[in-house]
This record gives C-alpha cells, sequence and structure tokens, in this order.
C-alpha cells in the first residue's frame, strides 16, 4: 500500500539544495521564457544573487551528502556502492566545478570557457532529476513530491528555453556575403 513518510533531517537538507539550485536557473529561464517577466525586477534581482545561492546549494548539499554517508556507512571503494550512489557523486563533482569557478576571477581568466564550462549545469539538472527519482521513487516522504514537481517543472522549462535560443539563433538573417545566390553571382562575375 502507498504511503509517505515523515522525512528526516538529511532529506529536507537536499530538498533545500534542489530549490536553491532551481532559484539559480529561474533568471536565465525567465528572461527567454517568459519575457514580460523582466518589467517586474524579478530576474534582474535573482541575477545579482545567483552566485551566493548556488554556493549555498553546494553547500547544503555538501552537508546532505555527509549526513547520508556517516548514517549508511557508505564506501565509496566498493564499485557496486559507487555505482549506487553514482548520480549523486556526479551531480556534486558538477556543483563543486561550479562552485569553485563562481568569481570574478574564473569569468576573467576562462574568458569564452566560463561559459561552456558552466553548461555542465544542464547535465547536473539530468543527474539530479535521476537521482531525486531513483533514491526517491520507493519511499516517499512529504518532501518527495515537492522535490519532484520543482525539479520537473525548471527541467522543463530549461529545455523549453534552449530549444527557443536554438529557434532565434536559426533565424538570425545571414550577411549578404554568405548567401548561396551572391557566391553565385560572385563566381558568375569572376568568371567573366
Amino acid at each position: 500500500m502507498f504511503g509517505i513518510d515523515t522525512p528526516p533531517p538529511e532529506n529536507f537538507l537536499g530538498l533545500l539544495a534542489l530549490l536553491s539550485y532551481v532559484i539559480t536557473l529561474t533568471p536565465s529561464v525567465m528572461r527567454i521564457v517568459f519575457p514580460h517577466m523582466k518589467k517586474t525586477g524579478i530576474p534582474k534581482a535573482l541575477l545579482k544573487q545567483r552566485r551566493c545561492i548556488g554556493v549555498l546549494a553546494f553547500l547544503l548539499a555538501i552537508i546532505h551528502g555527509w549526513i547520508l554517508v556517516r548514517k549508511r556507512d557508505i564506501d565509496f571503494m566498493d564499485p557496486r556502492t559507487s555505482w549506487i550512489y553514482f548520480q549523486g557523486i556526479a551531480t556534486m563533482a558538477i556543483f563543486a566545478i561550479l562552485a569553485a569557478t563562481s568569481n570574478d576571477w574564473s569569468v576573467r581568466a576562462l574568458k569564452k570557457n566560463w561559459k561552456k564550462l558552466h553548461r555542465l549545469t544542464y547535465l547536473a539538472l539530468f543527474l539530479l532529476t535521476w537521482h531525486v527519482w531513483d533514491k526517491m521513487s520507493d519511499h516517499w516522504t512529504y518532501v518527495t513530491p515537492i522535490s519532484m514537481i520543482a525539479i520537473l517543472c525548471i527541467t522543463a522549462l530549461s529545455i523549453l528555453r534552449l530549444w527557443r535560443e536554438k529557434k532565434a539563433s536559426n533565424q538570425v538573417p545571414r550577411s549578404p556575403c554568405s548567401s548561396p545566390q551572391a557566391l553565385t553571382g560572385a563566381q558568375s562575375q569572376s568568371s567573366r
């Protein structure tokens, strides 16, 4: 029979980490998916605090993981155990990279590569969805539906955002010199 349990403290911390992470993705989603939200000033305010909220998400995730490792006496040297917790470990590794490079010095040092590096957040989003579903599907607590709704909503909105950005980039008009007609015309003029 379906039952729902009271969540232990580590699950609350996991939920807070997840919600903080969702907040870091929200300004970019609002900018592209809900452009009228710009007038409210909410995306701009969230954007200013995004780095701090991202680091907070990482710290909450670290505490969440640390409590679970101690409570379950997890042995990472055992390949079977490492595979069971693969999504959580991989997500934590990505969060560590993103948190470590969320500063002005890293932006200046990495230049264009900083944006490419921070696209790892989409891989983290996929792994986190998998992690929540895999670890919570057999034993739901009161925080499980909140976690699932939050992660599925931000995943769907992020996919919509990426699709709209790709669609917009495909609609950018080419320069007249790069069109096939211009090239054909140039060839016919040069052959005369």
